[in-house]
């Protein structure tokens, strides 16, 4: 892992690989771990990123709450400091707002999005109450509380019911995040920007993924953002539930690279 200082708070990240740059984007409440079976794989391919987000894992967590802008200006000073001028973002879940927020503000850097297992659109009044009502959670009784709650959600009925050691590794990644990021990370994203006004703008390659067992943003909420951006291809990961990427990365993994290569 290394580590560099911009926007006054210190980012963790790693970077393996040549070619095509390829950032991807963690999830909520992970880091960048999350993404260790797609590093393996697609830095054969090309160069890939990943990193700690403000409030994750070994990055700072100062306090919040932060936003989606904030953390996609992270990502490309990031970019800056690594001499990235273009890259493909691969965001999932929370990672997909961020991404969508980086298109909307540097979409000269963007050279393909992928989008897995997220949604272009705010949250609704019952959505940003229960995410309010978490950070607050988080902040007076921490962050295994947050693990309780999010686990079986997070992941689909054929992992909880048959994938111990996964269920066990998101557990693990959520319980070692700081009650303060985890509260600040939420706050911001109930009060996210709506994005589904800035697709039909989108002139790149856009992958969108989902898991079949979805039950966070659920299949038809894919199928809006396929049917928001033109010439968007979507693809279901069976037997996976909101981190398709951890439950099935084999497939995941095929997915992906088939989209990424002809790039390179």
């Amino acid at each position: 892992m290394n580590s560099t200082n911009l926007n006054d708070i210190t980012i963790t990240y790693s970077d393996e690989g040549i070619g095509l740059p390829v950032i991807f984007l963690h999830a909520f409440p992970l880091n960048q771990t999350m993404w260790d079976d797609q590093s393996s794989e697609l830095k054969k391919h090309c160069r890939v990123v990943t990193l700690d987000l403000r409030g994750f894992g070994q990055s700072s967590a100062p306090p919040g709450p932060y936003s989606m802008d904030q953390m996609a200006a992270d990502v490309r000073g990031l970019m800056s400091v690594l001499d990235i001028e273009k890259a493909v973002l691969v965001g999932l879940s929370m990672g997909g707002y961020i991404a969508l927020a980086f298109y909307r503000n540097y979409p000269e850097a963007v050279r393909a999005l992928v989008l897995a297992d997220t949604r272009a659109s705010a949250d609704t009044h019952e959505a940003r109450l229960r995410r309010l009502k978490s950070a607050d959670k988080a902040e007076t009784v921490g962050s295994r509380a947050i693990a309780d709650d999010m686990v079986p959600m997070l992941v689909g009925r054929t992992t909880l019911e048959s994938r111990a050691s996964i269920v066990e590794r998101v557990r693990s990644m959520i319980e070692a995040n700081s009650p303060q990021g985890i509260a600040g990370a939420q706050r911001a994203m109930a009060v996210r920007r709506d994005s589904t006004y800035i697709l039909a703008g989108v002139d790149f390659p856009v992958l969108i993924m989902v898991g079949s067992e979805d039950t966070l943003t659920p299949i038809v909420e894919a199928e809006s953002l396929r049917n928001g951006i033109a010439g968007a291809r979507l693809c279901l990961v069976e037997d996976a539930g909101h981190l398709s990427n951890i439950e099935r990365p084999e497939e995941f993994n095929r997915i992906l690279t088939e989209f990424i290569k002809p790039m390179s």
